[in-house]
């Protein structure tokens, strides 16, 4: 415990150092108010890293004295890691391991507080379990992901959420629901606030049926201001990974170049064969692809490459109406990451592009089954 006296203007450097939390690694717990009742007090705990006496934790005979009340010595902490730190495990903290802490914590506040108002952005998590602890759609690993180009603007998320209800995809009312429920969630949550003293900019995650992200994504699509967020799973986080030095898409057709009933089929996330989508568009119709040389489930790793695939599905989009005409029925076939899925529905133009009848993966026939219509709203 510390005995020596601290000035006021060290006190408060630290306080703004630390942005009034928790400095102990992986805590950052907020030291200015109560977690049961919200009253706002201070708890907060002013702790030496080399003890203020030389018999004290971590003390020397020199420096003990001369770094008594220097703001390089000092840490804020809660009561918790304050007692860890002096008490309970003095010997598992040393000198080095508390001022790394220190380092890392207050390099972090001062990114934080350093990005302008401009470049905040509100997180919209839309999917399955939010409020769970569990999951990996949640606010902390969505904030996580936006620096340092941006922060968050308001210290909850927008839930966009899919109640787990008893219905299932399987059922012939699923798509319907859930779209329309999707929809006036947007409305209220989203597109009310879309104003200059509110919501300027969007970021997006999104943990849901593909045909339902698709759906999210032509919601937003007249609002430019957003950036759409890829789950990764090594490691497990949000945060946008560099990709690969090269990498390009691959684009093909196949069968009738005149044909009216068109198939899109995006293998990107799986292989999807051709014979599994012909018994539902017909020997006759004209199939085009996108896909890469290795398709699989953790392929997309950059901006780079989903701003890359957001190109490539507009130029096809393009040529297929220009090869087929606009009385063409176009049928989508999705095996896409999660953020291609809502890109889809962001590239999709309702005054220029074909309406789109989306399939979807049923795991209880084992093939594609139609779940939603993007269509120009009438």
């Amino acid at each position: 415990m510390s005995v020596s006296y601290i000035p006021e203007r060290t006190k408060l450097c630290l306080w703004g150092k630390a942005g009034g939390r928790c400095q102990y690694d992986g805590c950052n717990h907020a030291l200015y108010r109560d977690d049961v009742t919200q009253t706002e007090f201070n708890k907060a705990y002013i702790a030496h890293i080399i003890a203020d006496k030389p018999g004290g934790p971590r003390g020397a005979p020199v420096l003990s004295e001369k770094l008594k009340s220097d703001l390089s010595n000092l840490m804020l902490l809660c009561d918790t890691h304050h007692r860890l730190v002096d008490i309970a495990d003095v010997a598992g903290h040393p000198v080095e391991r508390l001022r790394q802490m220190k380092e890392e914590h207050e390099k972090r506040i001062e990114l934080l507080t350093s990005i302008t108002p401009e470049r905040q952005s509100h997180i919209v998590l839309y999917g399955a379990r939010i409020g769970e602890h569990d999951t990996p759609l949640t606010f902390q690993k969505a904030a996580a992901a936006l620096i340092p180009e941006r922060s968050p603007a308001n210290p909850r998320p927008i839930e966009l959420s899919l109640n787990n209800r008893s219905i299932s995809d399987a059922e012939d009312r699923y798509w319907e629901m859930e779209a329309e429920h999707l929809r006036r969630q947007f409305r209220t949550e989203v597109k009310s606030r879309l104003r200059p003293d509110d919501i300027r900019h969007l970021s997006i995650f999104g943990l849901a049926p593909i045909p339902l992200l698709i759906e999210l994504g032509r919601l937003l699509s007249d609002i430019p201001a957003a950036d759409v967020f890829q789950l990764h799973r090594e490691p497990p986080d949000w945060v946008w990974q560099k990709g690969p030095d090269t990498f390009e898409f691959e684009v093909r057709c196949d069968g009738d170049e005149t044909s009216q009933t068109v198939a899109l089929i995006l293998g990107l996330s799986a292989d999807v064969v051709l014979d599994r989508v012909r018994p539902i568009v017909g020997e006759q119709a004209a199939c085009w692809t996108i896909t890469h040389k290795s398709p699989g489930n953790d392929f997309l790793k950059s901006r780079e490459q989903l701003q890359q695939f957001r190109q490539t599905l507009r130029s096809v989009f393009n040529a297929i109406k220009k090869q087929h005409g606009e009385e063409a029925e176009l049928h989508l076939f999705p095996a896409v990451p999660v953020a291609c899925a809502i890109e889809i529905g962001r590239v999709w133009m309702p005054k220029a592009d074909l309406p789109i009848e989306v399939y979807d993966q049923n795991r209880s026939t084992g093939g594609f089954s139609p779940a939603l219509r993007i269509s120009k709203p009438d």
